[in-house]
């Protein structure tokens, strides 16, 4: 016998969540067994995340290097910093296309995420010239305002074909296992004054990633969508 901690899940997901992950997941491994390049070329995500001008260190990161015989060094209890901004990134295999940083007191509602799919829609013109008739396998998660009618509608218009994303999916969030995991661990334990300087911060890292950085991230949608089915729907990690 031994002593374990519990792993914490965001959700617990009943029989017909658990359904919908598998065939999402099938979804996806149908696309790589029919032609993994050409389906990694048309493939563009996004998420959202909160950008701090400052964010506790991780446990890892505090560790320092003392001898056997000193006292164990302390640490003050500090508190997240409320000061914060909303931070959108859409991507795809070759690089970030946009960056939208939310001003202070707007929401993302459906006119202000319509302003941005058209925004990339033009970015994707200039970067794929004729590539782009294909068409784009969009993947964004199911907030209110991605899944409302309108926005379908929209997607629709400018040639985005949706793919599935079930709720409370995590595991098949692309940028929340590739993108900010190593953007927030960049970020932790900096001290910023402004908000221009997180984005410097930011940026200078998410531009510091060759295009194989971004390739890879995308690869691995087809590791977690198997290990999904394998588990029956469970959380991956």
């Amino acid at each position: 016998m031994r002593e374990l901690s519990a792993k914490w899940v965001p959700k617990c997901l009943n029989a017909d969540q658990k359904r919908q992950w598998c065939q999402s997941s099938e979804q996806f491994l149908e696309f790589f067994r029919c032609d993994s390049n050409d389906f990694l070329s048309q493939l563009v995500t996004m998420d959202k995340t909160w950008l701090y001008h400052y964010d506790l260190e991780t446990k890892q990161q505090s560790m320092e290097w003392w001898h056997s015989g000193s006292p164990r060094p302390k640490k003050f209890g500090v508190q997240i910093s409320t000061r914060k901004f909303l931070t959108l990134i859409f991507w795809d295999q070759d690089c970030i296309l946009l960056i939208d940083y939310l001003p202070k007191g707007q929401t993302i509602n459906m006119e202000y995420y319509w302003c941005l799919l058209v925004q990339l829609k033009d970015i994707l013109k200039e970067k794929r010239c004729r590539n782009v008739a294909k068409g784009v396998l969009f993947v964004h998660n199911n907030a209110l305002t991605h899944r409302a009618l309108a926005t379908q509608k929209k997607l629709a218009y400018l040639g985005f074909h949706c793919l599935d994303h079930p709720p409370y999916s995590l595991d098949l969030a692309l940028l929340d296992y590739c993108l900010f995991p190593g953007l927030k661990k960049q970020l932790k334990g900096c001290h910023f004054s402004s908000n221009a300087e997180v984005i410097a911060a930011a940026e200078t890292w998410l531009d510091g990633h060759p295009s194989e950085f971004f390739l890879s991230g995308l690869q691995k949608l087809e590791q977690w969508a198997k290990k999904c089915i394998e588990l029956h729907g469970e959380y991956v990690e």
